[in-house]
């Protein structure tokens, strides 16, 4: 930021690529023309500026006050400009190529039209002076920054050309009476031109005969071809014929593919971060996705591809300890569950069913069918022939009369015991499955 920016009353415009940085007060703001050659700064509230101290700050603000105050040995008009200034005289201030234009008001009640007049340069003195600072990137990032390096000047003058004005450069003329030069009201729209360039030089290379727009598209423009005139040829690349390329020729065989490693392998250690993901937790999914690509690159066949989110989410879960949840557990459990809309509780219970039977597992849990004749009617049989009492048939499942106990009919043809407190309806998968409803129940009762 220009050390005008920090001034009270600074006019600040609204365009240019640091337009976020404007001043947002009323009467300091710029409005960009239609055609970028035009920009209007609101009038600027009053102000107080020190004695002797330099109305503006930048080297570049105070050599337009110096080129100013030469134009006229009057010390008492160009103080009264300054007042004039200071104290909100100047009404909104326009900018066009070679030309400023403000009105002021003075001791009569109808303001005075004040003007100042700059030359522009050529369309050859832009072609070197853009070139110049092509090849510096270094002017190019103070112009963004709103900064007018010395050296940037200095390129100017070496290509014959005088950025700034100098003594006698500056042509004013007003609608006063007053034939001095400069008179008061001209002298006030200068000091404030002062404070326009403080904070945007690009309002002295408007004044030149470039707006803002133009200038950084073409700079952007003559950077770029710089930069490539600048870079290193690329070395020849080898070339084939599209012919010789494309004839009928013996290919020999591919060689023969790695052999694949007979387990996965494991990934690699993460991190504890602050407000990371639990290390635990994506150590779990690494090895679960390795696992996965390993079993379809030893075996064409992914096994987890038919899986929905809930299978998987339970799959998941059934992968970690069998006995307890420690705190890495429960989080896991949450978010599982969280995120396909269930709670823990159905969650365990799930885990519990997959670790029966994986897929048909979860299935006998979820979702009782109706089988055909067959096995499932001679079960009742075999279990009173076993010894024990009558279960109570319902579409797949077989229930003990004592309500604690019972087997679930699987597609797979299996047999899978549950069990629950007496008189819940809270039934959780427990023991192997088998195809022996006998055998089944036995698991499940310890015989």
């Amino acid at each position: 930021m220009s050390p005008a920016a920090r001034r009270s009353g600074a006019p600040r415009p609204t365009t240019g690529p640091l337009a976020a940085r404007r001043d947002t007060r009323p009467g300091a703001r710029s409005r960009p023309g239609p055609d970028d050659l035009r920009r209007t700064f609101e009038a600027v509230p009053v102000r107080t500026s020190g004695e002797g101290e330099p109305f503006a700050e930048s080297w570049w603000g105070r050599a337009w006050v110096a080129a100013l105050e030469s134009l006229s040995m009057d010390g008492p008009r160009l103080a009264r400009g300054r007042d004039y200034a200071d104290g909100g005289h100047v009404a909104a201030i326009t900018v066009t190529p070679g030309h400023v234009v403000a009105y002021v008001h003075g001791s009569r009640p109808r303001p005075y039209r004040a003007e100042l007049r700059l030359r522009t340069f050529t369309d050859p003195d832009w072609d070197t002076l853009l070139d110049a600072v092509a090849a510096r990137p270094g002017h190019l990032a103070a112009l963004l920054a709103k900064e007018m390096p010395h050296s940037l000047a200095d390129t100017a003058t070496d290509a014959g050309m005088t950025l700034l004005p100098a003594p006698g450069d500056l042509d004013p003329a007003c609608t006063c009476p007053d034939r001095g030069r400069p008179c008061k009201h001209v002298a006030a729209l200068s000091y404030q031109m002062a404070l326009l360039l403080d904070t945007d030089p690009f309002v002295l290379l408007l004044l030149r005969g470039r707006g803002e727009r133009e200038l950084l598209e073409e700079l952007a423009r003559r950077n770029a071809a710089h930069s490539a005139r600048e870079r290193p040829p690329a070395p020849d690349t080898p070339s084939v014929p599209a012919e010789e390329a494309l004839a009928d020729r013996f290919l020999p065989p591919l060689p023969a593919p790695f052999p694949v490693d007979p387990h996965p392998g494991r990934p690699p250690a993460y991190p504890v971060l602050p407000g990371a993901r639990d290390p635990l937790a994506l150590d779990q999914l690494a090895t679960d996705a390795a696992a996965r690509a390993h079993a379809l690159l030893t075996t064409g066949h992914d096994p987890l591809a038919g899986l929905t989110t809930w299978q998987d989410a339970v799959r998941l879960a059934a992968a970690g300890p069998t006995a307890g949840l420690t705190a890495t557990t429960r989080a896991l459990y949450r978010e599982l569950a969280s995120a396909t809309g269930r709670n823990t509780t159905d969650l365990a219970r799930a885990v519990a069913a997959w670790r029966q039977g994986e897929a048909e597992g979860l299935a006998v849990l979820e979702t009782p069918w109706d089988p055909p004749a067959g096995p499932f009617d001679r079960a009742r049989p075999a279990l009173a022939a076993a010894g024990f009492p009558r279960f109570q048939p319902w579409r797949n499942h077989l229930t003990h009369p004592g309500g604690a106990l019972q087997l679930r009919f699987g597609r797979d043809g299996r047999w899978y015991g549950y069990e629950s407190d007496p008189g819940a309806d809270e039934w959780w998968p427990r023991a192997a499955p088998d195809h022996d409803p006998v055998g089944a129940l036995l698991e499940l009762t310890g015989g």
